[in-house]
């Protein structure tokens, strides 16, 4: 088994359901990775593309024992099955998934980026995957934990939206089924 972090967010629609959405169908059906953790929702701004509305976002880890295109086809399902809407690079969506890290794999193809290329720059990311793990590593980039103060120390202008929602909690798979 392979421990893997995948980063879901969404910006259009009913955002919470979307999130949902895809933990439940990244975690269905058969040879499904196994929940590890799922983090805190974060609400936090876009980063970069046109003017949209704030996402929602957060990150579920896993245990798989399928390879990195496996999963990253785990993710592209999820995104159709709650109809991913987006017209526009870096623009609004329903739902996004990314795979951020599988396991130590670096590798450097242009479909599927180990770690994923950017990971390292947003606290949207770090920030829910500290939360599942504070001893988390990015591959070839160090500990989350200082690449999140570097980030954060970097917003010096505090424009970066990253508010905790206390008030929405994803739900990982009944232990009762399988998982």
């Amino acid at each position: 088994m392979t421990r893997a972090v995948l980063s879901l967010g969404s910006n259009l629609g009913d955002r919470m359901a979307a999130l949902q959405g895809a933990v439940d169908t990244l975690l269905g059906g058969a040879d499904a990775p196994v929940p590890v953790a799922v983090s805190p929702v974060y609400e936090t701004a876009p980063v970069g593309g046109p003017e949209q509305g704030a996402f929602l976002n957060a990150v579920l880890v896993v245990d798989t024992g399928g390879g990195p295109r496996d999963l990253l086809e785990r993710a592209r399902a999820a995104e159709r099955a709650l109809e991913r809407v987006r017209e526009v690079r870096w623009g609004p969506r329903t739902l996004d998934v990314d795979v951020v890290a599988f396991g130590d794999v670096r590798d450097d193809d242009p479909e599927l980026t180990l770690p994923h290329p950017r990971a390292h720059l947003r606290a949207f990311v770090l920030r829910p995957w500290l939360d599942t793990d504070p001893g988390a590593e990015l591959p070839g980039r160090g500990p989350v934990a200082g690449l999140l103060a570097a980030v954060a120390a970097e917003d010096v202008a505090g424009e970066q939206l990253l508010l905790r929602r206390a008030d929405l909690a994803l739900r990982l798979p009944d232990e009762g089924n399988g998982h």
